[in-house]
C-alpha cells in the first residue's frame, strides 16, 4: 500500500498527520479529525513511551515514536505536522522538523503564545517559513496526556490563526479547515495582539490561581483552610490543577505582556485594599458592581454564540 498523498485537496482528508506532543490538545485534535473522516493516518511523536502506548491503544494514533527514535522519516510525506508540545519545546522541535518536511507539508503549532513561536519558526525554516501557520486552539482542561484527550474538546470553541505576512494562503486554508473539521470557529489575529489579549484573560488567571493555592498551602494553618474550602474556592482555583511545566513555559514565553497584566491587576488590588482599609463601602461596592456587570455581559455573550457554518 502506497503512502497517502501529502497534499490536502479541498474536501479531501489529510493524508498523513504527524502530531508532536500527543496530549490533551494534540490527541483531541487527532480524535476529532478521525471522527470526521478528515485524516487517513496519524503518526504520534512524544517524550515518553508510556504516553504513546496509551495513544496507540486508544486509537488516537496509528503508530508512534519517541523523540529519540527516527520520527523525522515520517515528515517528507506528511500533509500536516501539528506541534502540540509545551511552548518551551517548540523551538527545538521546529529545528528538527525543518530539514525533513516535504515541500508541500504544512507545519502548525497549538501554543498559547505566538510571538516566541513565530521567532522560532523564522529561525528554523528561513525562506520556507511560508509553510508554517501559527495557531492557538482556545480550549483545554486541567488534565494532560493522551488519556485526557477527547474528540469534542474543540467543538464550538475558537482557534486563532496568526499567519505571517509571507505565509502561503493555501497553507492557512489547510490549517483553518483542519480546526473547523474539529468543530472550532477560526479567526485571525496579529501575533503581538494575540499575546496581549491572552496575557490578560488566560495567562494572568492561571498565575493568580497558582499564587492563591501556593500562598494558602504555605500557611501553618493550611490543613484547616483546605478543610473548610468550598465551591467558591474550588471554582476559582480549578485551573491551578493544570500542568506546572506548561504554565511555567507560557509565563516565561509571554513575560512582557504578562508582567503588564500583573501590574494592572496589582493596581486594582491596591485600590480595593485602600477602600477596605478606609472603610469605604461605597467605593468597594462600586468596584464590585462594575466587575459583576462586566461578568454578566461577558457571560451573556458567551451563551449567545453559535457555531459558524463549516
Amino acid at each position: 500500500m502506497g503512502s497517502p498523498s501529502p497534499e490536502r485537496v479541498a474536501g479531501q482528508p489529510i493524508g498523513r498527520l504527524v502530531v508532536v506532543g500527543v496530549g490533551l490538545i494534540g490527541g483531541s485534535c487527532a480524535l476529532a479529525l478521525r471522527a470526521m473522516g478528515a485524516v487517513r493516518e496519524v503518526v504520534g511523536v512524544g517524550r515518553t513511551r508510556a504516553n504513546l502506548d496509551e495513544a496507540v491503544s486508544r486509537g488516537i494514533v496509528d503508530r508512534a515514536y519517541t523523540l529519540d527514535e527516527r520520527w523525522t522519516a515520517e515528515l517528507a510525506e506528511a500533509g500536516v505536522v501539528l506541534v502540540a508540545t509545551p511552548v518551551a519545546q517548540v523551538a527545538p522541535i521546529l529545528a528538527a522538523i525543518a530539514p525533513h518536511a516535504g515541500g508541500s507539508t504544512v507545519v502548525t503549532d497549538a501554543g498559547s503564545t505566538k510571538q516566541d513561536v513565530v521567532a522560532a519558526a523564522r529561525a528554523a525554516f528561513g525562506a520556507r517559513v511560508a509553510r508554517f501557520v501559527p495557531a492557538h486552539p482556545v480550549a483545554g482542561t486541567e488534565h494532560s496526556g493522551a488519556a485526557a484527550a477527547f474528540e469534542s474538546l474543540f467543538r464550538e470553541r475558537t482557534t486563532i490563526l496568526t499567519p505571517l505576512p509571507e505565509t502561503d494562503r493555501d497553507a492557512v486554508d489547510v490549517v483553518r479547515s483542519m480546526w473547523q473539521d474539529c468543530g472550532a470557529r477560526t479567526i485571525e489575529l496579529d501575533p503581538a495582539q494575540h499575546d496581549r489579549i491572552f496575557a490578560a484573560v488566560s495567562h494572568l488567571p492561571h498565575v493568580l490561581a497558582f499564587a492563591l493555592v501556593a500562598q494558602l498551602a504555605a500557611r501553618p494553618d493550611a490543613a484547616d483552610l483546605f478543610a473548610h474550602a468550598a465551591s467558591g474556592f474550588r471554582d476559582f482555583t480549578r485551573i491551578a490543577g493544570s500542568s506546572p511545566e506548561m504554565w511555567r513555559d507560557i509565563a516565561l514565553a509571554n513575560r512582557g505582556a504578562l508582567l503588564d497584566a500583573l501590574a494592572g491587576y496589582r493596581a486594582m488590588l491596591d485600590r480595593m485594599a485602600a477602600a477596605i482599609a478606609a472603610g469605604d463601602g461605597e467605593a468597594l461596592e462600586h468596584l464590585f458592581a462594575r466587575a459583576s456587570e462586566a461578568r454578566r455581559r461577558w457571560q451573556a455573550g458567551v451563551l449567545a454564540q453559535r457555531p459558524v457554518d463549516r
